[in-house]
């Protein structure tokens, strides 16, 4: 997906959403149990219920991996289903995938490439620590993005993501600024954690036109106003996710329903956003 493209379905839908499918087997509602796929008829109905509200969806692709091959299947069917919206629907693989250069390139093929042996995402997670020639293959695929991972929500990015380097930046700022000169703004985004939300106004120094992909709003505690008031561009810039708030809002036969109701609920808030910022 083109750019252009995501920021004119943000403009649609008044909604920069995200909804992680990270579908657990063992949280699946009880009557979907017995259906052929149930990870799958979930998913669907999840989509079927917030295809309209949400402009990105974001398999975490270890809850498909550890079903073994019918977790695959799952998650092909998956993003087949989403072929329909191909036009207003960005697709991320969160596979968090990050090695040397030839292995890479496998990964690129496997998670971007089209049919029939690859799943035609439109971005993958990567680990940047193993530097350029494990992301650049990633990036050789008209079209297809790069989210690199820079400053994760999760507490123990403080082990690393933020010590201080020699010449005063925290890693992640290092990490960001070199990076940020093997793709573009077209074809790179970057992780970067709703729990610190304050540390937004340094990235924007770096990287002012670059999409942010944001988790940590909802269940991790993070503040969606917040990372709006630091993060936001003149273009928008985001795409803020949530995956348990939404997607486990209900357990019973009315999970879809309620999804959809969660899903609103941060849209009206996106929506006075790009409102308050001009966008739309």
């Amino acid at each position: 997906m083109q750019k252009s493209t995501l920021i004119k379905s943000i403009k649609n839908k008044r909604s920069f959403l995200c909804i992680g499918l990270d579908t657990d087997p063992e949280k699946i509602p009880h009557h979907l149990q017995n259906s052929e796929d149930p990870v799958f008829e979930f998913n669907k109905q999840i989509i079927d219920a917030t295809h309209d509200v949400a402009v990105a969806y974001k398999p975490n692709t270890a809850f498909y991996e550890s079903q073994g091959i019918e977790g695959w299947a799952s998650l092909k069917k998956t993003i087949r289903y989403l072929d329909q919206f191909k036009d207003s629907i960005f697709t991320i693989a969160d596979a968090k995938r990050g090695d040397i250069g030839n292995t890479s390139e496998r990964y690129t093929k496997a998670f971007l490439a089209t049919q029939p042996h690859g799943f035609d995402f439109d971005a993958i997670t990567v680990a940047p620590y193993m530097g350029s020639d494990s992301v650049k293959p990633f990036l050789s695929i008209k079209d297809k993005w790069v989210i690199l991972l820079a400053l994760t929500s999760n507490e123990g990015a403080f082990d690393f993501q933020t010590q201080k380097l020699e010449n005063g930046n925290q890693l992640f700022e290092t990490v960001i600024d070199i990076s940020k000169t093997w793709g573009s703004d077209k074809n790179m985004m970057y992780v970067t954690g709703a729990t610190k939300a304050e540390m937004f106004t340094r990235i924007r120094t770096i990287i002012p036109n670059h999409f942010l992909l944001v988790p940590g709003v909802g269940a991790q505690g993070g503040s969606l106003e917040d990372v709006c008031k630091y993060g936001m561009n003149k273009e928008c810039g985001l795409l803020v996710n949530s995956s348990r708030g939404i997607i486990y809002a209900s357990r019973h036969d009315d999970f879809a329903a309620e999804a959809r109701k969660k899903a609103l609920e941060i849209k009206h808030i996106m929506e006075k956003e790009l409102l308050r910022a001009g966008i739309i």
